[in-house]
This record gives C-alpha cells, sequence and structure tokens, in this order.
C-alpha cells in the first residue's frame, strides 16, 4: 500500500482552509476512530513535543479535509507523557497512558513517544495490546532490537515503528563528525541519566574511542540539580577540547548556561535532545551559540518542494515547523496508510490489523520514501548535524532561523 505526500497536499484551496481551521470534513454516518498521540506536552522538553503534536494533527486533519478514508472520520486521542513532578517525560504516566490506549478500542494506532524512556515503558503494554505505535523522534535501539524482544516485545510481532533512525546511528556518525570533521583530539562524554540519553552517550563514546579521539572522561547528571559546576570544573582540568552531552532539555537547559561560564572555549555537541526551541528559549544566547546537534532524520524543512508545507503549517498552529514536526506529519502518514490498507482489504478494522498492514507499507512522505525493516524500525538510516548560531531579526524560539545546517554526518 503507498500512500503519497501529494495526496495530503492536492486538497482544494476550502479544503485546506477547513483544515487550517481545524474542522473535520465528515458525514454524519461516518464512522469514528481514533489516532493517539502521546508526548511530553509540558515540562522542559514541551516547546519541541508541541512542534511534533501539530505535525501528527496536521495530517489527520487533512485526512478528514480529503475524505480519502471513506466512511470514517479519525479523532486524535492526545495524551501527556509528562508529569509536573518529573519536571519532563515521566515513564510512568507513559504506561498508564499506553495502557489508556489499548483499552479504547477506537484507537487504531499511535503516534509517539517523544522520548525512549516513555518508550521503554510503553511497549511492552502496547505489544500485548498489538496496537502500533510510529514514534517521530525516540530513537533507542534496544525497543526494536531482536535481543530484547522479550522485555519490549511480549506480545510476539513488532509493534514499535519509528520514522527516524536510532541512536545506533546518531551516536556513532556524531562521533564521526567529531572526528573527521571537527577533528577533535579529546573528549568528555556526559548524559542526563535517561534512557535515551545513556544509550546515546554510549553509542558515541564506543565510537569516538574506535575513531582514535581520547575519553578523558564520562559522568552522569542528574537532571533535576540545579548546579553542574563541580563537574564542570573536573572537565576543565582534563584540559579536554570538546564535550559531547547525551540527554533532554531538562538538564541541557542548565548544562549550556554553566559550561558557558566554566568552559566556554571547547567544542560542545549533543543528539537530537537538544535540537530544540528551549536551547533558545531556556538555555537562551550566548550560552547557546556554537554547540553542535543531530537530528536523527534527513534535513528537508528547508526543501523549496516542501514550501507549501511548511506555509500551511505555520498559518494553522503560528509556529515554524522543524524536521521532527515532518517526521511526526509521516508517522501519522503511517497510522492513516495502515488504516487504508485494512480497508482495502476488506478484514475487520482493528488494531492488530492495522499493525500488521503497517508492518509492509510503503509511505512516500515529506522526507521521501519510508518502509520498516522486520523490527519496525526505518530503513533509511541519515543523520544531520545543525549548529546554533544566533539570528536576532527571528523569534527565538524559531529552531530553523536559530540554527545552521552543517550536513549529514559522516556515516560508519
Amino acid at each position: 500500500m503507498i500512500i503519497s505526500r501529494r495526496l495530503a497536499l492536492r486538497s482544494s484551496a476550502a479544503t485546506a482552509a477547513l483544515a487550517a481551521a481545524g474542522l473535520n470534513v465528515a458525514f454524519a454516518a461516518d464512522k469514528v476512530y481514533r489516532i493517539g498521540i502521546t508526548l511530553p506536552l509540558t515540562g522542559a522538553d514541551a516547546e519541541a513535543a508541541h512542534l511534533i503534536l501539530n505535525g501528527a494533527l496536521l495530517a489527520i486533519k487533512l485526512a478528514n479535509a480529503s475524505g480519502e478514508l471513506k466512511g470514517i472520520t479519525l479523532e486524535p486521542m492526545v495524551l501527556n507523557n509528562a508529569t509536573a513532578t518529573a519536571g519532563q517525560y515521566d515513564p510512568a504516566q507513559a504506561a498508564t497512558n499506553a495502557r489508556k490506549l489499548v483499552g479504547d478500542k477506537k484507537v487504531l494506532a499511535n503516534v509517539g513517544p517523544e522520548m525512549s524512556g516513555s518508550g521503554k515503558a510503553m511497549a511492552p503494554i502496547l505489544s500485548m495490546g498489538m496496537l502500533a505505535t510510529i514514534t517521530p523522534s525516540s530513537t533507542a535501539p534496544d525497543i526494536t532490537s531482536a535481543q530484547f524482544a522479550g522485555e519490549f516485545d511480549p506480545g510476539g510481532k513488532p509493534i514499535y515503528f519509528r520514522t527516524v533512525t536510532t541512536d545506533a546511528y546518531q551516536g556513532p556518525n556524531m562521533a564521526n563528525f567529531y572526528a573527521e570533521t571537527l577533528k577533535t583530539p579529546s573528549v568528555y562524554v556526559l548524559d542526563d541519566s535517561g534512557a535515551y540519553g545513556v544509550g546515546l552517550a554510549d553509542a558515541f563514546e564506543a565510537q569516538a574511542k574506535k575513531k582514535g579521539i581520547k575519553v578523558l572522561g564520562r559522568d552522569r547528571l542528574d537532571p533535576k540539580a540545579a548546579d553542574y559546576s563541580a563537574v564542570l570544573t573536573k572537565i576543565k582540568a582534563t584540559g579536554t577540547s570538546s564535550l559531547y552531552y547525551g540527554g533532554t532539555m531538562q538538564a541541557a537547559v542548565k548544562l549550556v548556561k554553566q559550561s558557558y561560564q566554566i568552559v566556554p572555549k571547547i567544542i560542545k555537541g549533543g543528539g537530537d535532545g537538544i535540537l530544540s526551541p528551549e536551547m533558545m528559549t531556556a538555555a537562551g544566547f550566548p550560552a547557546a551559540e556554537g554547540w553542535y546537534a543531530t537530528n536523527a532524520s534527513p534535513h528537508v524543512v528547508d526543501d523549496p518542494k516542501l514550501a507549501s508545507w511548511v506555509a500551511l503549517y505555520s498559518k494553522t498552529y503560528n509556529l515554524q515547523p522543524d524536521d521532527y514536526a515532518i517526521t511526526s506529519y509521516d508517522a501519522a502518514l503511517v497510522a492513516i496508510a495502515g488504516i487504508k490498507a485494512v480497508q482495502a482489504s476488506g478484514k475487520p478494522l482493528t488494531s492488530a490489523n492495522v499493525r500488521d498492514a503497517i508492518q509492509t507499507v510503503h509511505v512516500n512522505g515529506l522526507q521521501g520514501p519510508i518502509s520498516f525493516d522486520k523490527y519496525g524500525d526505518l530503513e533509511t538510516r541519515v543523520v544531520a548535524v545543525f549548529q546554533f548560531k544566533q539570528n536576532k531579526s527571528a523569534p527565538l524560539a524559531y529552531l530553523n532561523k536559530q540554527s545552521v545546517y552543517i550536513g549529514v554526518a559522516p556515516q560508519s
């Protein structure tokens, strides 16, 4: 089953206007089914999460407006994976949300989660309920690894699909960039104690050593701590030429600010957990200036071919999209394609049948062709590199205006 990005963009002006207004085009007799969207919509990563949320919502709106799912209206079921107690994503809340999704027989698929820590909590529950989730940004490779199938896939069929690549490529490819492009001789590695941050930092560190970069130390940050000056002072004493951080924005905001004071001259970088509006709006310039970050997908948001989609997104949500808004839109397209395939087959419209369809679906997404290997991982493995550079003429929250695309990270 192939669904084209052009199909989503060829709506009439009236249909696009309805979609932009957030209205569903449906007949009274249409059956209502749901697509879940599970993201940390409050806390340290909320701005990035809302960019992702909007991408999925836009795909659902356009599908309803076009009437392509004959006899069906799709309804988003938006659930917050963050809690005030955690201050960011909370695996316990993510598990609760997974149970809500599985318990609602009208939910045919889910878009999310954003974070791998949430993914590890959700995957076993979704697996037993045979409900597919398509993550636009969760990159921990363990979740889709055959080695850990007993833990994360107890139902026996892959349910965790991705429209991004994994940290098995994101971490090592950034280490290649440090070695081959930045030519840094040494690095100090930090993580934020979370599933995503630890795994990403591990993958980076292993490849850095293979590339001949001297790893001068490794430390783990408490994301709730306020002061990282002790570890940064230790890092300064090593004389390292660079720093790499694996983690999300809760720790990164403080790390970015304090490292600017203590080790302002060294090269600094991280993964997609810091490629976020919060780097500008919370950490801020000049502290964020010069930091490198990766994206586990191609950089396409500035592609002239997507200008009409970017304009529609911006008009609808009064925000500039980022690349993960695009991978989220594509994730929703995957779910929609799975639903259409089940409709065409004549089989009952159940989450299990939609899962089976998603396994073999081919989607021409905004980022390009999307298909999955037998584990649910995206078959293309592009890692993009950016550098934060202040643009005083643009709003701070506009990620694509406050960062510069460097290129594709060297592949191993």
